[in-house]
């Protein structure tokens, strides 16, 4: 069967046929390739495949077809319509890991060493500042939080310490969905040689693309919304260096072992096919959501980044298609009332994670955030009645009602 070649002009036909090779077998989706390893026609061949004389599968851990596709889409979809500097369509490497952290901790790992540190900002998600703050101080690499969103105060403290080797964004941030410019920090960045890594799990490159803004490397979660149905685990590295990727990324991923395999990554290539129509859904959901509960009087805050009253409404607006599915919102009575609104849910799901079809609410104080102390949570916004909302895909109104009733 002769594969076709057709140009790619739009998003949703992208997630469907992007990374896809016909199946030797004339499959039409690709299989799980549930192997441990691959054979080879003879010696001179696995020994073309162990010097990386000859492209092919080895051994899972390593690659494997599964892997192969989910990489190739997510690359293509963070790529889509970017040019690189000579004005070619950007390349970029995917490298599909067994969960969010391990692909975090791949991107930290692969380049840095004991004496760098890193600059980010507060409000990061609970995982990641457990690794910043309590596992990589042991490996000699520090961390240090600033409010990014001050580029002056940014400015300042990436001139005055050499020895800050990489500057790490999350925008939208869990679980305030405070938004940081990745454009002008990148900028500032790159004035000193600093490597730029941006989580993108809350925005999907649907929404928004950190590659148009001179980074080095992109991380997902794909257990959230890539994947989109809650079905299973998994991460993602992106980077734009490509034979950095081929060589020392993949050397770091392989002996760190953190690996995805090939259920996961049969379940996250499907679940990608409706990334546009999923998040259009979303999308439209939480803007009418955050305007009802602005309106409530149970409630002291909302964070959505789509309303006027966000403080980072206009940076959401520069680099998002749309301000996303996330929000959280604070409640007058604190903790018992975080309780007493959670328990009284009949419709929405109670449970952390987030990015599946249905809207699912946590409490990020007990949940999320339990490891990270009080004072600091509540100095990055995270106060004990802060409840964060997912919204799904539910008829907008049921949603409501569940919520209405919930709050009364």
């Amino acid at each position: 069967m002769t594969e076709k070649k057709i140009p790619i002009t739009g998003f949703s036909s992208l997630a469907i046929h992007g990374g896809h090779k016909q199946d030797p077998n004339f499959a039409h989706l690709t299989p799980i390739y549930a192997t441990s390893t691959f054979v080879y026609d003879d010696a001179e061949q696995g020994m073309r495949r162990f010097s990386g004389k000859e492209e092919g599968y080895i051994y899972t851990r390593w690659g494997n077809p599964s892997f192969t596709e989910a990489e190739n889409k997510i690359a293509a979809m963070e790529g889509f319509g970017i040019n690189d500097k000579h004005g070619n369509p950007l390349e970029l490497k995917a490298i599909l890991h067994a969960s969010g952290m391990a692909a975090i901790s791949t991107t930290i790992l692969l380049n840095l060493k004991a004496g760098d540190k890193i600059l980010t900002h507060f409000s990061l998600y609970g995982g990641t500042e457990e690794l910043f703050q309590n596992l990589l101080p042991a490996l000699g690499i520090e961390t240090i939080i600033a409010d990014l969103r001050d580029l002056n105060k940014a400015e300042s403290i990436i001139k005055s310490d050499d020895t800050i080797r990489m500057l790490y964004l999350e925008t939208p941030a869990n679980p305030t969905i405070q938004c940081v410019d990745i454009d002008l920090l990148s900028k500032l960045a790159k004035q000193k040689n600093m490597i730029v890594a941006c989580d993108n799990t809350f925005a999907t490159p649907y929404l928004q693309q950190p590659f148009r803004y001179d980074i080095d490397f992109v991380v997902h979660s794909t257990t959230k919304f890539l994947n989109g149905h809650g079905t299973s685990i998994g991460g993602v590295l992106i980077g734009k260096d490509i034979e950095f990727m081929k060589t020392k990324g993949i050397k770091v991923h392989k002996t760190l072992g953190g690996n995805s395999n090939p259920f996961d990554a049969f379940l996250l290539n499907n679940g990608m096919k409706t990334l546009e129509v999923r998040m259009e859904r979303h999308c439209q959901n939480a803007m009418i959501i955050a305007k009802f509960l602005e309106t409530n009087p149970s409630i002291t805050k909302v964070n959505y980044n789509g309303l006027t009253s966000h403080p980072d409404y206009a940076i959401a607006k520069k680099q998002m298609r749309h301000p996303g599915a996330m929000m959280s919102f604070e409640l007058k009575g604190g903790l018992q009332a975080g309780i007493r609104f959670m328990n009284r849910l009949n419709m929405c799901t109670r449970t952390v994670s987030l990015g599946t079809c249905d809207t699912l609410l946590s409490h990020p104080a007990s949940m999320t955030h339990y490891s990270v102390p009080k004072k600091d949570r509540e100095k990055y916004g995270i106060t004990d009645g802060l409840i964060r909302m997912s919204v799904g895909m539910e008829n907008v109104e049921d949603i409501l009602n569940d919520l209405d009733q919930a709050l009364k």
